[in-house]
């Protein structure tokens, strides 16, 4: 997969590396009180998290790769060793909407294979605020519409370049809640 080039790459790896950075250091001070933190990266390419290899195998685009990289590298540090964090591919999954062939791809939010996607994500709602579960970095391309405003996303981290100042809002409204 080829690396993004409309955003300058070290700003996005940076805003990646940040976002978990953040997102630790509010689990270290809201885990006590049993709240659970999540995190949600818009992303403007499917490929750009989750790609797949020239076998056809499931892979991690350069942002999979920036946030694996980023995790790794803050769970080791001592200030995080409380949180008896799970393993690192067990705490990001992407929401994307699925062509026939089982391949992720790209839509504008608005078809069929997205309400699916959607459907999938309200479902799962409830298993998200869990503490039990793993799952804490969401990674969403368009699926993320009204509806799915969850009162433990701590942190955004937009990684697209959105035009519509009404889009941004949506994006930005899936956060601004508080648990």
């Amino acid at each position: 997969v080829e690396e993004p080039h409309s955003f300058d790459v070290e700003v996005r790896r940076t805003q990646v590396f940040e976002t978990v950075r953040q997102h630790l250091d509010k689990e270290r001070a809201l885990a006590p009180l049993g709240i659970k933190v999540l995190s949600l990266f818009f992303i403007d390419k499917v490929a750009n998290y989750r790609a797949l290899d020239e076998q056809g195998n499931p892979a991690l685009g350069p942002v999979g790769h920036w946030f694996e990289e980023a995790y790794v590298e803050l769970t080791a540090q001592p200030r995080y060793a409380k949180l008896h964090l799970p393993p690192v591919d067990q705490v990001h999954d992407g929401y994307f909407s699925v062509d026939s062939k089982g391949g992720f791809k790209d839509t504008r939010g608005t078809g069929e294979t997205d309400s699916s996607t959607y459907d999938l994500i309200m479902r799962d709602k409830e298993r998200l605020l869990s503490i039990d579960e793993p799952l804490r970095f969401l990674f969403s391309h368009s699926a993320l519409r009204e509806g799915w405003d969850n009162p433990n996303v701590f942190q955004i981290c937009t990684l697209n370049e959105t035009q519509s100042a009404f889009k941004k809002r949506q994006e930005i409204g899936r956060g601004l809640r508080l648990p």
